[in-house]
């Protein structure tokens, strides 16, 4: 296991440049533990530049070869972006498969998949891998067939018939998750329907996202010590103290330099973020490079279009920082004082349930703030819409009437549309703001 670390690269206004070497190589073990791979070794290889052949230099080529032969190492992992020549430089030169992050990943996620949707996808990021790998990756790709027809015409090299059938592959994969992400869609028309607001918890892998999702819904989510314990998205109805039902999204973890193929592949499920009312964002405050973790995830959510840096009410994010039960004390009171300034900032411990309800409560406000207080004429005899107000809004003023009941009532739009439509509530169209306010 190799992480190869540009010291002449380093950027001290991008704070994953601030990582610590070790701590980038113990992210690497993570990575091969989450996959079984048994490590024989791993270092940190200083690079004052990359080499174009071979990404290291020829003489750390030539040591780890000799590495290689002697504890007969059948897989060697560079914690980077290989280019396929260099991969099968490097594969020459050690006599074993090199593979590189993003193809370590995509085989961690191709183990970890259960549903058939993230099987497609994983399928389809693994193939788009591999057609970029292609070109003289490997000598015997380079032999030429005959045939005719589907068999391949005369003179089509065996590199030619892969790309062709890869290419094929992939676009029955995307005609798949074409209908997955319609099938996902009408899910998410028939929420709205419903309608419960979204609130979907995101952040890098091993944040704690599973283990607070299992303490919000008491659900039995798989909750690992564990990188991309979480592959596949999960949803639970969640009440929160104002009395309101909220639905939860557990998804995938971020991490550094996650694959783009992994980000387009993934982008059916990913949107589900993009249809959340309020995002979570599970930091892991305990961790080293906490503010690094923070910049990769804020990178995925730019690439879907979300706007972290000038977040509004419109698409709330809220910062959970995770774990202060494993925060020295000073740091733990700084962090608990930081957090109780701040309307979006949560501390919290996922495992012990502390700040747990802070959190709720903060879901609850911004929630709150998309509401409009509206005047309502309710028949005292229709108790059913009475009683759906009190369930789905907050009601702010009741007077009754001999007949009537007179409700000001903090409510969301599609409640409103839905009251409009059903014809047997009158609604007086002037808000009242300032009862909003209080």
């Amino acid at each position: 296991m190799i992480y190869p670390h540009v010291k002449a690269r380093a950027d001290a206004a991008d704070p994953r440049t601030l990582r610590v070497s070790a701590s980038r190589l113990e992210e690497a073990r993570g990575l091969a533990a989450a996959i079984a791979l048994h490590v024989v070794h791993a270092e940190v290889v200083n690079l004052q530049k990359l080499r174009p052949a071979t990404l290291l230099g020829q003489g750390t080529v030539e040591r780890l070869a000799a590495f290689v032969q002697e504890e007969h190492i059948d897989l060697a992992y560079v914690d980077g972006h290989l280019s396929p020549g260099q991969q099968r430089n490097l594969e020459k030169a050690w006599a074993c498969k090199v593979i590189d992050r993003t193809g370590l990943i995509l085989e961690i996620f191709g183990a970890r998949a259960k549903t058939r949707e993230g099987q497609l996808q994983v399928e389809l990021a693994h193939l788009t891998y591999q057609k970029s790998r292609l070109v003289r990756s490997w000598t015997h790709l380079e032999r030429q067939r005959g045939g005719f027809g589907f068999m391949g015409g005369p003179g089509e090299t065996q590199i030619e018939i892969d790309r062709r059938l890869i290419g094929e592959r992939i676009a029955r994969l995307k005609k798949e998750l074409e209908v997955v992400a319609r099938t996902r869609q009408l899910h998410r028309q028939a929420r709205k329907r419903i309608p419960y607001p979204i609130v979907a918890l995101v952040g890098y892998t091993n944040a704690g996202k599973s283990t607070l999702f299992n303490t919000l819904t008491a659900a039995d989510v798989v909750a690992m010590d564990q990188l991309f314990a979480t592959l596949d998205p999960t949803m639970r109805q969640l009440k929160l103290p104002s009395g309101r039902t909220v639905i939860l999204s557990d998804t995938v973890g971020f991490v550094s330099d996650l694959p783009h193929e992994l980000v387009a592949a993934f982008r059916a499920t990913l949107e589900e973020v993009l249809e959340a009312d309020v995002i979570i964002h599970v930091r892991d405050i305990a961790h080293d490079e906490t503010e690094a973790q923070k910049k990769d995830v804020e990178d995925v959510l730019g690439q879907l279009g979300i706007d972290t840096d000038t977040p509004n009410d419109a698409k709330p994010i809220v910062e959970a920082l995770n774990k202060v039960d494993l925060l020295p004390d000073e740091d733990y009171q700084r962090i608990m004082g930081m957090a109780g300034r701040a309307d979006d900032l949560v501390a919290l411990s996922a495992v012990t349930g502390e700040g747990v309800p802070r959190l709720l409560s903060v879901i609850d406000a911004h929630l709150a703030k998309a509401r409009a207080a509206i005047e309502l004429a309710i028949p005292l005899s229709d108790g059913a819409t009475l009683a759906m107000i009190y369930r789905r809004g907050e009601v702010l003023h009741r007077k009754d009437t001999d007949d009537e009941a007179i409700v000001t009532a903090l409510l969301d739009a599609a409640d409103v549309a839905r009251l409009e439509q059903a014809g047997t509530v009158r609604i007086n169209p002037r808000l009242t703001p300032t009862l909003a306010a209080e």
